[in-house]
């Protein structure tokens, strides 16, 4: 069982930057591949980033690539989200996600078992 809690959203202008992070509950927190991901109101939950294992091997989706980075702390049990060049387009609720999958690249939603409970990012125009 993995418990994870986000934390670091907010309000911020567009062009500004904020760091999300997400603490996890367990002792084999290396093991997992840690996501993003990301609900805007009236849309589906869509992937962010992902960061595999302790490889630290990431991915990302278009829309935030070379604006966003994941970045993990096993010693810490903690994943991060560095988001700069926030645009309003960005506004949504950010949820932190483990995944145990094994084999390829962890980008859709049932590819994680365990979710938080989200933070609200909000980018004013």
């Amino acid at each position: 069982q993995v418990q994870l809690v986000e934390s670091g959203g907010g309000l911020v202008q567009a062009g500004g930057s904020l760091r999300l992070s997400c603490a996890a509950s367990s002792r084999s927190f290396s093991s997992y591949a840690m996501g993003w991901f990301r609900q805007a109101p009236g849309k589906e939950r869509e992937f962010v980033a992902t960061i595999i294992w302790s490889r630290s091997n990431t991915y990302y989706a278009d829309s935030v690539k070379g604006r966003f980075t994941i970045s993990r702390d096993n010693a810490k049990n903690t994943v991060y989200l560095q988001m700069n060049s926030l645009k309003p387009e960005d506004t949504a609720v950010y949820y932190c996600a483990a995944s145990s999958l094994r084999v390829g690249v962890p980008m859709l939603s049932i590819h994680y078992g365990y979710w938080g409970q989200g933070t609200q990012v909000t980018v004013s125009s």
